[in-house]
């Protein structure tokens, strides 16, 4: 048997050092050269204990492309990833599976995630005999455990995921998700199929256990109201790159990146007054992966680029406690 080596306790409970995930792209029929599309392109940070981190972007900059290559469901091209100081780049597959009971994802979409020929109790007991949780007589009742704590009723079990509604499915993917009591768990638009309502009641179901297991949440999404609601530190992505990082409070207050402050600026108001205000708006197309412009990932599409966003690349740097990649922030 594999020795699973042990992670040590630490105020970090996930970190990346220049993490990327490049896709190669074949010639076509039609000739052409191989192409590289840059998912994620050299992320570093830092995922501390007990902390909800949220990861917001337009959709295809590489957010649930980072989710799964820093669980090593899919692997990195270059980079380092640390659970707890181990560094899990550096594992085989047989102790990356030891290792996966702390390291646990939660899908976005809940009538695709849980298998329909299956029943709750078995959906919920598969993880569980996978990693030698118990007896059957213990893994009915850690099954019957978990669907009490997502606030379903024990008689679910025998239960089809076709006779749920969305809502209690995605109960069910996170009680899946808790079932060998991780330490880490990402959160893959895990509300955004959700209705509003809804939606409320899934976050307080995931703050509540957050508290009661001291779990660290990875949480992707696009939707800036969640992230204000439930998250204490934000990362901003763009085209594979992070370009600021701050705690929810300084991203909301003052954006420092361009292009935080146009996400921002976006989304809707309900205040009357607000009627007709004039926003700043995103300017052209979203730059291709696969054909990055030089420099500035984001000057051709920044109301406020100079010439040297044009041809030199900002690195992400600590400023007053956060971190930008630009090379004039907002409040200089």
């Amino acid at each position: 048997m594999i020795p699973v080596a042990e992670p040590v306790a630490s105020d970090v409970v996930l970190s990346t050092c220049n993490l990327t995930k490049h896709y190669r792209i074949g010639a076509s029929h039609f000739g052409g050269a191989q192409r590289i599309v840059r998912a994620v392109d050299g992320v570093s940070l830092d995922i501390r204990a007990r902390e909800t981190f949220a990861l917001v972007g337009e959709s295809g900059c590489g957010k649930t492309t980072l989710g799964r290559v820093m669980l090593r469901l899919q692997e990195p091209t270059s980079g380092e990833i640390h659970y707890r100081g181990l560094d899990l780049i550096g594992q085989s597959e047989a102790q990356m599976r030891g290792l996966r009971k702390k390291l646990q994802i939660v899908f976005q979409d809940p009538y695709a995630s849980l298998n329909p020929r299956m029943r709750i109790e078995e959906i919920l007991a598969e993880p569980l005999r996978s990693h030698g949780f118990g007896s059957p007589a213990e893994i009915r009742e850690r099954c019957a455990e978990l669907l009490d704590m997502v606030g379903l009723r024990q008689q679910y079990l025998r239960n089809y995921p076709h006779q749920f509604s969305g809502g209690q499915r995605q109960r069910i993917g996170i009680a899946r998700a808790l079932a060998n009591k991780p330490d880490f768990v990402v959160c893959d638009e895990s509300v955004s199929a959700l209705d509003v309502s809804i939606q409320a009641q899934v976050l307080n179901l995931l703050t509540d256990l957050q508290d009661q297991l001291s779990l660290t949440y990875f949480f992707i999404t696009h939707d800036l109201a969640v992230v204000r609601q439930f998250a204490n530190r934000v990362g901003v992505m763009f085209l594979g790159r992070l370009v600021e990082v701050g705690t929810t409070e300084e991203i909301f207050a003052q954006p420092l990146h361009p292009y935080t402050m146009l996400l921002m600026s976006a989304v809707p108001r309900p205040d009357p007054r607000q009627r007709g205000r004039e926003r700043p708006l995103m300017q052209g197309e979203i730059p291709s992966p696969m054909n990055l412009p030089s420099g500035c990932r984001f000057h051709t599409r920044c109301p406020f680029a100079r010439d040297i966003c044009k041809t030199d690349d900002p690195a992400l740097q600590e400023q007053g406690g956060r971190a930008v990649a630009c090379h004039f922030p907002l409040d200089s």
